[in-house]
């Protein structure tokens, strides 16, 4: 075998006069030599990240759908306007359609609903640098067990107050605002560069897998078991999760007991210099004055509020415009999620092909599929909107537009450890701590409009004005985004920064010994 280091290096000085950002690793040589045996132990610590995001979603959505068998509707019925813009409700409704116990009005949803957020976005800066200061491990592990205990605790504080479901909700988020960041520092000592779009997408994509296991059983539980065993269920699941959690992963390649020699060195000095072996001081000034940075924040709130559009309001939707009883609603409020996970898989294994086959500058892959991820759901959000009453062509509409969104994991979600691997949690802690905002907005306005009004007209509204902020967040990006390695990645003032050892590439040697 051939020891010589250029197969295994790329020469940085020409990838940077060509404006590229280029892979440090010759990919087909690594993954011809790595592929057999250094396979387990990151996809191990991916899959396990997908299962604690499908948890995350899981106990996220849980109260959408279980919220329309909590609420008395029939009540507050009279209290709506009635118009010629509604669809005909069907002449034989379910035989398991009844009422809850609870008279919330659309605002007093929208507040509860959305006060997820309010705890969410406090913890999402300080999980981010915590995990890379600290390691994510426990961060991540920990967020998910606090959300558990607390889900656990919904069905108590909803009998006892309005105002104490809205805390534990609020509690609920400050367990779940870590797990984000903390990934994300994980996923840059993780993850290859060359991977980066696949391992992303893996373990982000547990979010649209839990979404799609929880909408439907959620429907079946409340429907067959009662609204309280929906939160019992899935917060006795991510107590296991996070058992297993706790026994086999680790921080980093370095600390993880059983993985291979080659696999840490892999993985190691295919990122290279690009990350740091100290813990460096967050170079605030540079970060809060960067204009990519600006416009990952404004791509974050975008895709959010889309995304959150959809994911707190499509169960309401489908119940007060298209009539589905609560079983066949949570089936079909399932499918864009659906749809967003196998899209998401497919886009992430396209993008690093054409990266790596030189096909596409990082840069310019990472901005097409993001225009795939926002410019063809806002689309498909505006002809939803305009179906009318044909069901079918709505569902299939509104499904295109969940799925394709998917992209999205390929698009700006990679973008902050193509900028800095080193500071990867802090940036996702900013761009996610202001696009969570619109977890609280983005429900409380479809709320002050649907509010007495469930008619196709203001529904419309919500669709319309979800579709131009997806474009216009689409565009910021577009413009102003950038995959290139900040200067600030490596920040001049720590001394350590950039250790020598980062720079040597693989030895052949090392890879055929264990």
């Amino acid at each position: 075998m051939n020891s010589d280091p250029e197969m295994f290096v790329r020469n940085r000085s020409s990838s940077e006069e060509r404006g590229q950002e280029e892979p440090i690793l010759q990919t087909e040589n690594i993954q011809r030599i790595t592929r057999k045996r250094c396979y387990q132990t990151r996809h191990l610590f991916a899959f396990m990240g997908f299962l604690g995001f499908a948890n995350v979603y899981a106990m996220r959505v849980n109260l959408s759908v279980a919220i329309v068998a909590m609420v008395n509707s029939t009540a507050l019925g009279n209290g709506s306007s009635i118009s010629n813009n509604t669809c005909p409700a069907p002449s034989t409704p379910s035989s398991h359609t009844t009422d809850g116990p609870f008279n919330w009005n659309e605002r007093d949803q929208g507040l509860i609903l959305g006060a997820f957020f309010y705890g969410y976005v406090v913890t999402q800066l300080p999980g981010g640098r915590l995990a890379e200061i600290w390691g994510g491990k426990w961060l991540y592990g920990i967020g998910i067990l606090v959300t558990a205990i607390f889900t656990m605790l919904t069905p108590l504080a909803a009998k006892t107050s309005v105002s104490l479901l809205t805390a534990v909700r609020v509690l609920e988020g400050l367990g779940e605002g870590v797990t984000y960041p903390a990934m994300h520092a994980m996923l840059s000592k993780w993850t290859p560069p060359n991977e980066r779009s696949k391992m992303g997408s893996r373990v982000y994509s547990g979010s649209q897998f839990g979404t799609v296991i929880a909408l439907p059983l959620s429907g079946y539980l409340a429907d067959e078991f009662g609204w309280e065993s929906v939160f019992y269920v899935f917060g006795v699941l991510s107590l296991i999760w996070f058992l297993a959690w706790a026994f086999l992963i680790s921080d980093s390649p370095d600390t993880h007991p059983t993985i291979s020699r080659e696999e840490r060195d892999y993985i190691k000095r295919s990122i290279g210099s690009a990350r740091s072996s100290v813990t460096l001081s967050v170079p605030w000034k540079s970060i809060l004055t960067s204009v990519p940075v600006w416009a990952l924040v404004v791509t974050h709130m975008a895709q959010n509020w889309g995304f959150y559009t959809l994911l707190t309001e499509l169960p309401t939707y489908m119940k007060n415009i298209l009539h589905f009883d609560i079983k066949a609603n949570a089936f079909i409020s399932a499918l864009p999620y659906l749809l967003m996970w196998l899209f998401a898989l497919f886009i992430s294994f396209l993008t690093d092909f054409t990266i790596d086959h030189n096909l596409l500058s990082r840069n310019s892959a990472r901005k097409v599929f993001n225009s795939v991820a926002f410019m063809l759901p806002g689309l498909f959000l505006i002809l939803a909107g305009y179906s009318g009453c044909n069901v079918n062509t709505t569902i299939v509409f509104l499904t295109l537009a969940g799925g394709i969104n998917g992209a999205h994991y390929s698009g700006f979600m990679s973008t902050h450890l193509d900028m800095s691997p080193n500071f990867a949690g802090t940036l996702l802690g900013i761009t996610n701590g202001f696009a969570n905002i619109m977890g609280f907005l983005a429900p409380a306005f479809t709320g002050y409009i649907i509010n007495g009004h469930q008619d196709l007209s203001h529904w419309q509204l919500v669709f319309f004005v979800a579709a131009l902020v997806y474009f216009a967040g689409n565009v910021v990006f577009v413009v102003l985004g950038s995959t290139k390695e900040q200067p600030w990645n490596h920040n001049p003032s720590n001394p350590g920064d950039r250790n020598q050892a980062d720079y040597e590439p693989i030895s052949t040697s090392d890879m055929e010994s264990d």
